[in-house]
């Protein structure tokens, strides 16, 4: 097994609309081992799905992956034929979405659209097999009487079930990788945390990576290994769970975990990131953040910030980071 599960090195993906090209992806590289957990975390815009969807060749007119490359288990995922790619999304590579009531048929049992995965991934199978291989997977995700579940129909499922549904279809495939795209965000905080849960204990049993998008650090801070920070289409931050969360250097970050409430600060107010998302149709020169940022200087404006490796082994986008940039002077003033 290669060491490196999934590469992906300066992919770029652009939105070709009316208005001019949307760089959705600029430019982002990171990989993932066997195994591990991975965090994509960022606000609606930053990139965090899109450079997902890439994986799983999702991206439909007019959008384009424009550049760079996606290399999964030792293959190019952009040279793969279309019965190849057939094959691997599923198989090799598998997705959840944020809202299951959109992504399950509603005039298809659970056990139909259970069974079609399977199909898929094995060819030919009995009814009995698929049955008996169906109630595994329900009960490998926590439903309760999975043989009566297998005739009901998804508006016969709460929330949280039917996002169970998509997790058993999801591992029907015996992926290596799964991507999971805010699977908890229309749920309420109580089943957001049973999926979560479940999550961690699949991927204990089964072993399989993960990639968890979400836009609240929060969320991934019990489940994964290592967590990338994007912002405007760009990876800002990168490090393990544990340095992001205790030594955060970007002030994108910074700014993510002082908008976390804290149990332990009862009556302070929660400080929000200041300023608008970026616009995609209009990136700055230099950081995307810049606009924002507290810490900004004349630099910031014009420049793109290179990637600095620090003490603790993670990497930040940011010129606070570089010997050259005069930390003291020129500073904008954005309070």
């Amino acid at each position: 097994m290669n060491k490196e599960l999934l590469k992906i090195n300066d992919l770029k993906v652009s939105f070709f609309t009316p208005a001019g090209e949307v760089k959705a992806v600029n430019g982002i590289s990171y990989s993932l081992e066997p195994g591990k957990v991975l965090g994509i975390v960022g606000e609606s815009g930053s990139g965090k799905s899109v450079s997902s969807y890439s994986i799983m060749g999702l991206i439909d007119k007019p959008g384009k992956i424009v550049g760079g490359s996606i290399v999964f288990d030792g293959k190019d995922v952009s040279t793969m034929t279309k019965a190849e790619r057939l094959n691997f999304a599923g198989n090799e590579v598998a997705m959840i979405f944020q809202d299951p009531m959109t992504c399950l048929n509603p005039v298809f049992t659970i056990g139909n659209q259970i069974a079609e995965s399977l199909i898929h991934k094995y060819g030919k199978i009995s009814k009995e097999e698929l049955k008996k291989r169906s109630i595994e997977l329900l009960t490998l995700v926590g439903i309760n009487e999975p043989e009566k579940r297998l005739a009901q129909y998804p508006h016969e499922f709460s929330g949280g079930m039917r996002q169970r549904v998509m997790i058993a279809m999801a591992l029907a495939g015996s992926p290596k990788l799964l991507i999971a795209d805010e699977p908890t965000t229309a749920l309420d905080v109580t089943i957001q945390a049973q999926i979560l849960e479940l999550l961690k204990d699949i991927q204990k049993k089964t072993g399989m990576a993960i990639i968890l998008i979400t836009h609240d650090l929060g969320i991934v801070a019990d489940m994964a290994d290592d967590i990338i920070v994007m912002y405007g289409g760009k990876i800002v931050e990168q490090g393990s769970v544990y340095s992001i969360f205790n030594s955060p250097r970007h002030p994108y970050t910074k700014g993510l975990l002082r908008s976390l409430p804290d149990l332990n600060k009862k009556g302070e107010k929660l400080i929000p990131i200041q300023g608008n998302p970026i616009d995609l149709l209009n990136l700055p020169k230099g950081c995307s953040f810049a606009p924002r940022c507290g810490n900004c200087m004349k630099v910031c404006i014009n420049h793109m910030p290179e990637e600095y490796s620090t003490e603790d082994g993670h990497r930040v986008s940011c010129w606070l980071y570089d010997s050259r940039a005069n930390n003291n002077a020129e500073v904008k003033n954005n309070g």
